[in-house]
């Protein structure tokens, strides 16, 4: 919306220096941007008598304005001084002096520069000086914008009026948001109070040495404690061990509850826990490395492991190395794992993760096109190096991505990504590698399961002002030369969160049904120790079988499986890691041979445990999205990404939709596990155990018309069934509307709701539901078939049995 007195100082700045050498005019469209304040920049210098201008408020700028002193009440030197600055606070929306009376410094000016200040912090009379003109010539803002904090402004306010008249100091926003400039601000503070000499923002030596004498503990207060709060309110929130958010406040006196507070970021951040502020504390609140010299037990390098290299890495402590599945034509650096490689890895006793890196050193690396590219290679190669299912592919953002950037090109790449790897079947999830902002961001709005943080990149912006991402795994501290005897190659060190628990073999096989009902035996055994009863024990199993890969705390804009399940209890989760147990994501189907997700089909039979199926069959609700609506909605995202190829949604749903042998984001193997799951769930319900639930199912029959009874007891009819799914699709509820959104709306394709609307849409829309139907009524005549032949074979083997027997 254009604003008049914007537009005012637009027009009468391009018509007065339009001509002058080095001036760029701005836009006339009566809205405030970095074009118009660096046109009057540009004015300003101009008159202070700087040719040629730029787009820069610098030290020469700077120095001829202080010359000036200061400019107030009736200050009429040079007019057009007078209504630059007083064109700049019309931009910045205050009420600068009556229109038509710029150039003149009136009182109405004066009160207007007073009401700045003191929306600075700095208060005091209505002039200006070099330090008010400088800040009130940019985009910075003073008063609380979107997504702003009332808390974090009154920490810009203070740091604002404390240091202000520092000459390292510059006045900076009072929004409410924690950004790069106000990371910059807190720690030239920090160093004034720390006594050096030259505070310039950075992390320096001087700094850490001042640091590492200055431990806070419980008790202590004064500036120090008031920084120290300040950062950690920046950094908040924090998450307990449940993934709750934890947020902090400002304060003077380091208390209990900031001490509590510690303890928790301490934990998160794989730091010691004593709640005390001390450097290795300082350090992670501060830069994105934290202390670069701390020891972790990760690493990654573009270095072959060798048997020695990988020897060296498990003597000196570390556990994981993060390795390079594809090198790109063209490359010099040789980084890609070597044939026998990662069984010298694992021989070693350490654990890869694979990072997948094609150029990714630029914008424009990172488009929507590339990123499926990409996806589709990084699935063959890793299949090819025989990762198993489940594994995560750090794809790399190698290079300081703005918001800008990430929003316009970084997040349609990973959409990118996303779809390619559903339409492989969904065997590897996507994380991410770059900065804080790049990874908060892109697992945000494409679901990347893991965050691998570039945190010794601290200058990056997009490590500056940003928390560290809640799922992140590694996070990429300090690079350094190794020296192992004559052998020499450089590493890098990797901090470990534990959430990513690496790739320790390859090319596993799922193992029988019979070990996996043991497995569910021993979990439901431990259970019952933990001290559980009745159904309580069945839904623990289910918790701790799914609760690593359908555990997640929702991000910010992902449906998590917190938000459709609930949590899991973390004290049965640790009870049975202490007693050696640890997930077993894959067991064969003895019906089928497929390999079965044991974590997605019980993360579908808790969803449906918990939540009963609609009365009315036609419905759709949170317990389906665990299972059949949620991959539904998925797959409707990758038709909508593949409509080149497969124009009719129908033709596309009986070539890909839960066909065996065929890749697909709604696999055969989905099918399985999204029916076993609310059998299992249903079964459970009706009073066995999870135990007997497993072993009728797998090893009494069940699973030999696990399709047919899929469909009896969810919808009994065809008609019912595509009811169901369209209400899936469409229907306005508060789980559904949210799995739309996420499943659908922001994997960058138009919601069903809204297709059905355009020519042509809710004829296609139809025939994709008619697809879903027409998937389960195959599968379901196919296991009629196979149900009869078995039946007779079985018939048979009993006859000859008796036979037998009779001899």
């Amino acid at each position: 919306m254009a604003d008049e007195q914007v537009l005012r100082a637009q027009k009468w700045v391009n018509s007065n220096y339009g001509s002058v050498a080095g001036y760029v005019a701005c836009p006339e469209n009566g809205q405030t941007g970095w074009g118009t304040m660096n046109s009057l920049v540009m004015a300003l210098q101009h008159e202070l008598g700087i040719s040629p201008v730029v787009a820069s408020f610098g030290p020469t700028t700077a120095s001829k304005f202080a010359a000036l002193g200061d400019i107030g009440f009736e200050w009429d030197t040079n007019r057009n001084i007078v209504a630059i600055l007083e064109y700049a606070l019309w931009c910045k929306g205050y009420w600068a002096v009556e229109p038509g009376s710029e150039g003149w410094f009136t009182g109405v000016t004066r009160d207007a520069v007073s009401k700045l200040r003191s929306n600075m912090g700095i208060g005091g009379e209505g002039v200006i000086n070099v330090q008010v003109a400088k800040a009130l010539m940019n985009m910075d803002a003073y008063i609380v914008v979107a997504g702003g904090t009332d808390g974090i402004r009154e920490i810009q306010q203070w740091l604002n009026g404390r240091y202000w008249t520092k000459s390292a100091y510059s006045i900076g926003p009072c929004d409410g948001i924690y950004s790069r400039d106000v990371q910059k601000s807190l720690m030239i503070a920090l160093q004034y109070e720390l006594g050096i000499a030259a505070p310039n923002g950075n992390f320096g030596p001087a700094t850490q040495a001042g640091l590492q004498s200055h431990t806070l503990t419980q008790g202590d207060s004064g500036v120090f404690v008031q920084l120290f709060s300040a950062i950690c309110l920046f950094n908040s929130p924090t998450y307990d061990s449940d993934g709750n958010d934890v947020n902090t406040t400002w304060r003077s006196s380091y208390d209990s509850g900031l001490t509590q507070w510690v303890q928790l970021f301490q934990r998160f951040n794989k730091l010691t826990v004593n709640g005390n502020g001390d450097y290795a504390t300082w350090a992670q609140l501060l830069v994105s490395m934290g202390d670069p010299d701390r020891a972790v037990t990760g690493s990654d390098t573009r270095y072959e492991i060798t048997s020695s290299r990988a020897k060296w890495l498990f003597d000196n402590g570390y556990r994981f190395v993060g390795r390079y599945i594809y090198d790109p034509p063209g490359s010099t650096l040789d980084k890609e794992i070597k044939p026998g490689e990662l069984n010298v890895i694992f021989g070693a006793g350490l654990k890869v993760f694979p990072i997948y890196q094609d150029n990714a050193r630029q914008l424009a690396d990172f488009t929507y096109t590339n990123g499926y590219s990409h996806g589709l290679n990084a699935h063959k190669c890793a299949s090819d190096y025989g990762f198993n299912r489940g594994t995560t592919i750090y794809f790399a953002v190698d290079y300081d991505a703005t918001g800008e950037e990430i929003a316009s090109s970084i997040v349609p790449y990973f959409h990118g990504v996303q779809a390619a790897l559903a339409s492989q079947g969904k065997k590897y999830t996507h994380g991410v590698y770059g900065s804080r902002n790049v990874c908060s961001t892109v697992s945000n709005k494409t679901f990347a399961r893991y965050s691998f943080i570039s945190g010794m990149s601290y200058g990056f912006s997009g490590n500056l002002g940003f928390p560290i991402p809640r799922n992140w795994t590694f996070n990429q501290i300090k690079e350094f030369h190794v020296t192992n005897g004559s052998d020499g190659f450089d590493l890098d060190n990797d901090a470990v969160s534990g959430l990513d628990r690496g790739v320790s073999s390859v090319s596993d096989a799922g193992g029988p049904a019979d070990d996996f009902i043991a497995y569910v035996q021993k979990l439901y055994d431990l259970a019952g120790s933990y001290g559980a009863s009745g159904q309580k024990r069945s839904q623990l199993v289910m918790e701790y079988i799914r609760h690593h890969s359908y555990g997640d705390k929702d991000l910010e804009n992902k449906v998590g499986w917190w938000y459709l399940i609930g949590s899991y209890d973390s004290g049965f989760v640790d009870y049975c890691n202490s007693n050696g147990m640890s997930v077993k994501a894959l067991f064969t189907d003895p019906f089928t041979g497929y390999q079965l997700g044991a974590e997605h089909m019980m993360a579908t039979a808790n969803a449906h445990l918990l939540t009963a199926q609609p009365d009315n069959k036609k419905s759709a609700n949170g317990g389906d999205v665990g299972g059949w609506a949620g991959d539904l909605m998925t797959f409707w995202a990758d038709w909508r990404n593949s409509q080149q190829e497969y124009a009719d949604p129908l033709q596309f749903a009986h070539a890909k939709l839960a066909v065996p042998g065929v890749n697909s984001s709604f696999g055969f193997n989905d099918l399985i596990e999204d029916a076993d799951g609310y059998l299992l769930a249903r079964v459970v319900n009706g009073g066995k155990t999870i135990v007997d639930a497993v072993r009728d199912h797998y090893n009494g029959g069940g699973g030999l018309k696990r399709f047919n009874d899929y469909f009896a007891n969810r919808w009994g009819n065809a008609t019912d069934c595509k009811t169901s799914a369209h209400n899936a699709l469409t229907a306005v509820d508060a789980t559904l509307s949210v799995a739309q959104l996420q499943l659908i709306t922001l994997a960058g394709v138009v919601s069903p709701s809204d297709y059905q609307n355009l020519p042509g849409g809710g004829d296609k829309l139809s025939n994709f539901e008619q697809g879903f139907v027409d998937a389960l009524l195959a599968r379901m005549g196919t296991e009629t078939t196979k149900l009869s032949l078995y039946q007779a074979n079985h018939k048979k083997y009993l006859k000859a049995a008796r036979s037998r027997a009779a001899q």
